[in-house]
């Protein structure tokens, strides 16, 4: 069971959750691939890539980020938690930092910002926009509940 099934409340359920982007493979592949090039020499560069390459799996695997029909759920973190939960109520918005590459490949920052001026920065998030738009329909559902 995951950290967003986990901790969801009475009558609330997952409309949508994504999950760190494939980037985050990018600078371990890059040692590796180093390492087997100078693989004489090299060996010390190799055990760094797969060092690097671990840590980014265990990175990408336990990095949550949802949307439930009353909240904006992210973990973050393997061996530090970094976990955030904000009522649909107290989100203000949800902004997208993406760079050229970011924008090519489909991934970004996404900083959401609660009430009482909280802004919470997470990078590297697959399909950025389709989360922030996932959060503006559920608010738009709740506002319209009320």
């Amino acid at each position: 069971m995951t950290y967003l099934e986990e901790n969801l409340m009475a009558g609330e359920r997952v409309i949508y959750r994504t999950t760190l982007h494939k980037v985050v493979f990018l600078w371990p592949a890059l040692i590796l691939l180093l390492g087997l090039v100078v693989l004489k020499t090299g060996i010390f560069i190799l055990l760094i890539g797969m060092a690097a390459a671990v840590y980014a799996y265990l990175l990408y695997a336990s990095s949550e980020f949802g949307v439930t029909n009353k909240r904006v759920m992210v973990k973050v973190g393997i061996f530090r938690r970094r976990s955030m939960e904000i009522l649909l109520t107290k989100v203000e918005g949800i902004g997208v930092n993406q760079g050229l590459i970011g924008r090519a490949s489909d991934y970004g920052t996404i900083v959401v910002s609660g009430t009482g001026g909280t802004k919470e920065p997470f990078k590297k998030i697959a399909k950025p926009f389709d989360f922030r738009k996932q959060v503006q329909e559920q608010i738009a559902i709740a506002q319209a509940v009320r």
